[in-house]
């Protein structure tokens, strides 16, 4: 089981580098990931008091697979965003692979979500506000993209409070 330990940290050449889908053949696999995407998000949150939304390669999965844990768990498998709308928001963007800095950037305030589940069913969700700039986040991820490279501009970082 993966934990804290093998969390990718910001300047890992493996968080720059585009993931690949998850093939038929390798969906066996997915929960023993999805298992281990959970036990690190855990982790996360007793330690940072955040995280709802985590991705593959952040433990170094070159695959293209997310895993969400709000109100209950959601498996993206080979996600595809769509529908983007023409609205922008400004948000200030955490990430788990450098957890103390914040960073501003702009986000579609709408999108929809094509993937798989677990199951194996194709599935499609419309996103809006917060739910929309976490998929973006965890989506980059999967093209080797961090949010300290869509900042707004160089004056958008700062420290993360620490929490109590």
């Amino acid at each position: 089981m993966k934990g804290l330990q093998d969390l990718l940290l910001l300047g890992d050449p493996l968080l720059y580098t585009r993931s690949e889908p998850i093939s038929t053949s390798e969906l066996p696999l997915v929960p023993e990931w999805v298992a281990d995407l959970h036990n690190v998000m855990e982790e996360i949150r007793v330690r940072y008091k955040f995280g709802r939304a985590i991705a593959a390669p952040q433990l170094g999965i070159m695959k293209r697979l997310i895993y969400m844990n709000i109100d209950k768990p959601e498996v993206f498998i080979n996600p595809e965003l769509t529908d983007l709308s023409p609205d922008l928001m400004d948000v200030w963007d955490d990430c788990m692979c450098f957890p103390n800095l914040l960073v501003k950037v702009k986000r579609h305030r709408k999108l929809t979500i094509k993937y798989i589940d677990l199951a194996g069913n194709p599935k499609q969700m419309t996103l809006e506000n917060d739910l929309s700039e976490l998929l973006q986040h965890e989506y980059d991820h999967l093209d080797g993209i961090l949010c300290t490279m869509r900042a707004i501009d160089d004056k958008s970082f700062r420290w993360r409070p620490t929490p109590l």
